[in-house]
């Protein structure tokens, strides 16, 4: 009796450490010869096919090797959409419908599980949300037509709810699942958002599974979490260098002043460019009196022209400086910047006491830095 007890546990110890993958896939009504694509997203090139089959009596397998979980797409041939999965090593079932393939069942891995649990919770809001959207697409479109501004807001404020909704949903996955590679991805994208809740994102990943956390995103938040930590408020501001519109370079070092605000913007930033004034009469009343500026731009390549008529028309006195990279800029990637405008004050030492702030607030601080 004990040695079969110990062959079955030996049995599950394998198959629970198993190095390999086996994807198997059901789809009725499809021919045979058909082909199907096992893709993945690379960041320079896209989506890519990493593997193809054909469709043998309505089945298809891919088999190979996976050093940790990632996110795959399953593409059959002359067939709308794609179904992402996790791709894992271990025995994966898809069961897929051809005129619904995004309705496609997924299990056999805890990943894929997990992402079948994510997806129908998520379900049904999306589905509110898309009731929400048809039932009021016509009335946005009159509105928008008559510039009906009060019923466009009301209607935004109400779609709104829906996508905290969603935002909520996510959260809740997150703390329930510390184990699911999901949970990864989540984190990860709330990095994404227009302002990211970097304490919350903290939390989260400190709470997750060791294993999760050693996947490549796992490690990347990881990476984005210590890059933060660096220009937080108290940690002394990174020096970094770049041309001006002329053309010279400029350092952080040299342009501050009593008190200094490194402003992240851009020529085609509206909210930027709807800020400057606000920043121009704070320049305008506190410069004389200790206050730097140093303005950076997330202007694109070839724009420069456009960069330098911005400083001109709204009146940027200060120091300017851009390597003409959009979001790859490097003194934002320094910094941490996922949205503009952004900014940060620093005092005479170069610390960094304050971060994005605006109108009577910036400016009590800055009162308040100049009077020490």
């Amino acid at each position: 009796m004990k040695k079969i007890i110990l062959i079955a546990l030996t049995g599950l110890f394998i198959s629970c450490n198993s190095t390999s993958y086996e994807v198997t896939g059901e789809i009725k009504g499809i021919a045979d010869g058909t082909k199907v694509f096992l893709e993945k997203q690379d960041p320079k090139t896209g989506v890519v096919a990493i593997d193809t089959v054909k469709v043998l009596k309505g089945k298809f397998t891919f088999e190979g090797e996976s050093k940790e979980p990632e996110i795959h797409l399953i593409q059959v041939e002359n067939t709308q959409g794609k179904i992402p999965f996790v791709l894992e090593n271990g025995n994966i079932t898809v069961v897929i419908n051809k005129d619904s393939i995004t309705k496609a069942k997924l299990s056999g891995t805890y990943n894929n599980d997990e992402l079948n649990v994510y997806n129908t919770g998520m379900m049904k809001i999306q589905k509110k949300m898309m009731a929400f959207q048809n039932a009021n697409m016509a009335v946005m479109q009159a509105a928008s037509q008559k510039q009906d501004t009060v019923t466009m807001n009301k209607l935004r404020k109400e779609y709104s709810k829906f996508q905290e909704e969603f935002s909520e949903g996510n959260y809740k996955y997150i703390e329930k699942s510390p184990k699911s590679f999901i949970s990864v991805l989540l984190i990860q994208a709330m990095f994404g958002e227009m302002e990211p809740k970097f304490d919350k994102i903290k939390k989260y990943y400190d709470a997750l599974d060791s294993s999760v956390k050693e996947t490549k995103p796992g490690k990347e938040i990881k990476t984005n979490l210590d890059k933060i930590n660096t220009v937080a408020v108290g940690q002394k501001a990174p020096e970094f260098s770049a041309k001006n519109p002329e053309g010279k370079m400029v350092s952080l070092k040299e342009s501050l002043g009593k008190v200094t605000i490194i402003d992240f913007w851009a020529s085609w930033c509206a909210p930027c460019r709807k800020e400057n004034p606000n920043v121009v009469a704070l320049y305008n009343e506190f410069h004389a009196k200790g206050l730097n500026i140093i303005g950076v731009s997330l202007d694109r390549a070839g724009e420069e022209a456009k960069w330098k008529e911005a400083i001109a028309k709204d009146q940027l006195t200060w120091t300017q400086v851009s390597n003409l990279k959009f979001w790859e800029e490097p003194i934002a990637i320094q910094y941490s910047v996922k949205s503009i405008p952004a900014l940060f004050v620093l005092d005479a030492s170069g610390k960094i006491v304050a971060k994005d702030l605006r109108g009577a607030e910036l400016k009590a601080k800055i009162a308040e830095l100049l009077a020490k």
